[in-house]
């Protein structure tokens, strides 16, 4: 089975649609949460999931989008981006964006947005924070636990002997999925945050048990254009045209 993973879409169609071409045909298609929140299209965003039977969990900013979370927990920036989301998003993707779960497990991997003891809020950003979660997974009844949030791809793998290594996600980079629990972030679709542009995802084959980063291309100049259009703050746009 080939299973495209994603996570922090924030509303960003324009990427999410080069990373669907870019992945090619798969079996399923897994998301870790910030579907909306920074972007311009939260609405066609979701459609696009709906129509791929996407399968996910709900991040900070869709949990404050559906009023589920305040939104006075954000940053300035963030904030306001959300409430335009919260103000505007159509009945069909509150809907949606309120039905999804804090965590969710499938076919022996965990999804989370955060981490496995806080999937909300908590940044798995360092190999303490991550053996953390690790410990968690066994509990689950999972080895590889999937997780976003940060917008940084990377791995952690607990090698026993309460030793806990770890490894940045390069394109086109694979980690061997075995026995040993694992964390995976695929890295973000819509708001890179590593130094690199280009959207961000992870390719799960079962059946070869591994999972491959990948990065894409896409027209940051049109989703720049349509969050001025809309009056997003300046920031959340430029940032997009240098991955941080």
């Amino acid at each position: 089975m080939r299973i495209l993973v994603l996570s922090d879409i924030h509303s960003n169609l324009v990427a999410l649609d080069a990373v669907l071409a870019a992945a090619g045909p798969v079996d399923r298609v897994w998301h870790l949460g910030d579907v909306v929140g920074y972007g311009p299209d939260p609405d066609g965003v979701v459609a696009r999931l709906i129509e791929l039977g996407a399968v996910g969990v709900r991040g900070n900013h869709d949990a404050a989008a559906c009023e589920r979370i305040d939104t006075s927990l954000f940053n300035p920036e963030a904030r306001q981006a959300i409430e335009w989301t919260s103000a505007t998003i159509s009945p069909v993707t509150r809907r949606w964006l309120a039905s999804l779960p804090e965590t969710h497990a499938e076919a022996g991997f965990g999804f989370v947005h955060g981490s496995y003891r806080d999937p909300t809020w908590e940044y798995i950003l360092d190999e303490a924070v991550a053996r953390a979660s690790l410990v968690l997974l066994a509990g689950l009844g999972v080895s590889c636990g999937l997780f976003g949030h940060t917008h940084v791809p990377i791995a952690f793998r607990d090698e026993g002997a309460r030793r806990t290594t770890f490894a940045y996600g390069a394109e086109d980079a694979s980690v061997e999925l075995d026995e040993r629990p694992t964390l995976l972030n695929p890295g973000s679709v819509g708001q890179p945050r590593d130094g690199d542009r280009r959207s961000a995802f992870l390719v799960l084959d079962t059946e070869a048990a591994a999972a491959t980063w990948r990065r894409v291309e896409y027209d940051i100049a049109a989703v720049q254009a349509a969050m001025r259009e809309i009056g997003l703050p300046e920031r959340l746009a430029l940032r997009l045209a240098f991955g941080r």
